[in-house]
């Protein structure tokens, strides 16, 4: 282009930024983003959505963790077309409290928040079915025969087989009687049983459970790196093989996304940060590789292939932290639904 020649738009435009993929988001972590990016200015947007969505926004809100810049700004733009100087925000169960204390009474957000920190599921019936099942035969085998009838009809086939299981077989022979001859139940009495459940058995298993310390050492466990893990287990055994055995169990560590099926690999591949799978499958079985290189394309295997023989010798110490990151990542798209972490047992193998 010479002195005169007046340049055009396009050549003045500068460089488009790279996209950011939004896929990895769902609805409603969109609009908490949303929410928490606008503040107290969102009074409004909150007051519009119903209990329920309230509910599900306030979950994704208090599981979000750290957002970029850049992704605030995509969300935001997809609402609002343009967004500027946004910066990155927090999402967590303190700052969701704070933000749904100033639109809704507090009884109202103590038991959103109860609901949130308790067992996962978006309504009260979701809730139900992760709770175990002779917890729950234990609160029910004190109702009324059609109500547990009307609670057994609400949730997974599956789960109310164990429940009946768990009850006097009189009684839950009578609940079997009456669900057979269950009318529609009314929306009133459905609401008052639900409100039953919320209040009187949820909030106080969200108070008095007492979590399974073996669950809570595996969890220890499993952020230790692999030389300290070792040596805590073997120290174990030696003291307790039945609860060294136990925990081992219950312990997901990084070669066990060796059981993801094809779509778990592949949603977990998008996820990951592409430098920890580099760094993380160095220190894989040759079974993990192919699992993770067998569901990529041919030219995205080369080129990890290729960064992870330039990388030369590394540390234990940042191989580990990086498969622990993954399997970070895993639990968390599994939290999510997004993909199975099969712990191993029969009920959990899929039959093609």
């Amino acid at each position: 282009m010479n002195a005169l020649t007046k340049p055009t738009p396009t050549e003045l435009a500068p460089a488009a930024a790279p996209a950011i993929d939004l896929s990895r988001y769902t609805g409603a972590e969109k609009a908490a983003i949303v929410l928490l990016s606008l503040g107290d200015d969102a009074k409004k947007l909150w007051s519009v959505l119903d209990e329920e969505e309230i509910k599900e926004v306030s979950q994704a809100m208090a599981t979000l963790g750290v957002v970029p810049s850049q992704v605030v700004e995509a969300v935001v733009q997809e609402f609002v077309q343009k967004l500027s100087g946004a910066g990155a925000i927090m999402g967590s169960f303190e700052q969701t409290q704070r933000m749904l204390t100033n639109i809704l009474p507090k009884e109202k957000v103590d038991t959103l928040m109860e609901e949130i920190r308790g067992p996962a599921g978006r309504n009260i019936w979701d809730k139900l079915a992760n709770v175990n099942e002779a917890v729950l035969a234990s609160y029910l085998k004190n109702e009324y025969p059609q109500t547990v009838a009307v609670v057994l009809a609400k949730v997974r086939p599956e789960h109310a087989a164990k429940v009946l299981a768990e009850l006097p077989e009189d009684f839950a022979a009578e609940c079997v009687v009456r669900m057979l001859a269950m009318e529609p139940v009314q929306k009133d009495i459905l609401e008052k049983i639900e409100t039953t459940l919320r209040t009187e058995f949820m909030s106080n298993l969200a108070r008095t459970s007492k979590r399974d310390s073996h669950e809570l050492m595996a969890e220890i466990f499993n952020n230790f790196d692999r030389q300290t893990e070792s040596r805590f287990v073997t120290a174990l055994e030696e003291k307790n093989r039945d609860s060294a055995d136990r925990i081992r169990a219950l312990m997901f560590v990084f070669e066990d996304l060796g059981k993801l099926d094809s779509g778990g690999v592949q949603t977990l591949l998008r996820a990951v940060d592409k430098s920890d799978l580099a760094l993380a499958l160095k220190g894989a079985s040759d079974t993990l590789r192919n699992l993770f290189f067998s569901n990529m394309s041919e030219r995205g295997g080369k080129l990890l292939k290729e960064e992870m023989a330039a990388m030369g010798p590394v540390r234990l110490k940042d191989v580990d932290a990086a498969q622990a990151r993954m399997v970070a990542s895993a639990k968390e798209l599994a939290a999510r639904g997004e993909i199975v972490l099969s712990d191993g047992k029969a009920e959990d193998e899929l039959i093609y």
